[in-house]
C-alpha cells in the first residue's frame, strides 16, 4: 500500500492555493503583513497536519496484539470456534 499521487496533489494545490492565495487578495491595512503570515503559517500547518495522518495511514507502527487466551475468549463469545491445523 502506497501514497496515490492524485490526493497529494490536490490537497498541496489546496493549501498553496490558502496560503498564497489568501495572502494575495489580503486588503491594505496596518495589518495586513501580520494577517498573510497568519494564512501562510496556517495553510502550511494544516497541510503538514494532513500529510502526517496520510502518510500515518500507509504503514501502522503497532497492530493488534492479542493472546491466545483473548482470542479464545472473543471466538467463544461470537460463536465461531477456532479451527486448529
Amino acid at each position: 500500500m502506497g501514497a496515490a499521487v492524485l490526493p497529494i496533489l490536490f490537497f498541496t494545490s489546496l493549501w498553496a492555493a490558502v496560503g498564497i492565495g489568501g495572502s494575495i487578495i489580503t486588503p491594505h491595512g496596518p495589518q495586513r503583513q501580520l494577517i498573510q503570515c497568519i494564512l501562510m503559517l496556517t495553510a502550511g500547518c494544516c497541510w503538514l497536519f494532513w500529510l502526517c495522518c496520510y502518510m500515518a495511514q500507509m504503514n501502522p507502527l503497532i497492530g493488534p496484539r492479542l493472546s491466545r487466551r483473548a482470542i479464545q475468549i472473543i471466538a467463544d463469545s461470537w460463536n465461531m470456534p477456532i479451527k486448529e491445523g
